[in-house]
């Protein structure tokens, strides 16, 4: 699966069908400096990675902002869905990021397993089980194509709701739109 990034600039870059959606407001506060509007309440929901190197140069209550790893909301989506159904979200930015430490998550096993040792007090046994029971669940393997295809499943699923893929880089610290019509599908 592939897919590349979308550039915004200008007003004139965003997608249309991100057009006149509180994506495209995402996409103005945060990469073009847009004046802020005051919000009551949140249109938008964010679906980001728990990185601390990702900021959002957003108003306040704009937007709910879910973080996780990978930007993987799979097993939040009874808190989406309380968004969307009380909360009033009519859009949602799942938002993945270059250098991500969900990506070949397998690598890090040692890492992992001493970091909980020696920073929480575990013993070895019960961190490799504790790993090698979980981590497959949340490896993403690539960054843009887990975005893709969650941004997918969620259109699915809430067929009412605009849902945008998109990149952060932390070079620049920009948003990125993904261009999904180069996407071929790959085995899961």
């Amino acid at each position: 699966m592939t897919g590349s990034l979308l550039p915004v600039r200008d007003r004139d870059h965003i997608l249309p069908r991100y057009r006149n959606t509180p994506i495209a407001d995402l996409l103005a506060y945060h990469n073009l400096a847009s004046p802020h509007r005051s919000y009551d309440q949140a249109a938008l929901l964010v679906g980001m990675c728990m990185d601390y190197r990702q900021r959002l140069r957003i108003p306040d209550r704009f937007a709910y902002i879910m973080r996780v790893g990978g930007a993987r909301i799979l097993r939040l989506e009874f808190q989406l869905s309380f968004a969307i159904a009380i909360g009033g979200v009519q859009a949602i930015a799942l938002v993945g990021h270059d250098q991500c430490g969900m990506v070949n998550l397998g690598a890090r096993r040692h890492a992992f397993v001493r970091g909980l040792i020696t920073n929480a007090g575990w013993t070895r046994r019960k961190a490799e089980t504790h790993f090698d029971s979980l981590a497959e669940q949340f490896e993403i393997g690539d960054a843009m194509v887990s975005v893709i295809r969650d941004a997918a499943r969620l259109r699915q699923k809430y067929p009412a709701v605009a849902v945008a893929p998109l990149m952060y880089r932390l070079s620049d610290g920009l948003l990125y739109q993904v261009d999904e019509t180069e996407v071929e599908e790959a085995p899961r």
